[in-house]
């Protein structure tokens, strides 16, 4: 699981829209999330995945 990657769709609270972006993987609280930055405001963008 290191060095996890996700590339998929984020949703920027601060533009209300959804965006294609790449970020990391990392496991908070036993949640696995990627994290990852907007392409349009520099927003921090943070998608919770599944368990798989």
């Amino acid at each position: 699981m290191a060095d996890e990657t996700y590339a998929g769709e984020f949703y920027c609270v601060k533009c209300r829209e959804k965006r294609e972006a790449e970020g990391d993987v990392v496991v908070s609280n036993g949640r696995r999330m990627a994290k990852a930055v907007c392409p349009e405001c520099g927003t921090k963008l943070n998608r919770i995945l599944g368990k798989a």
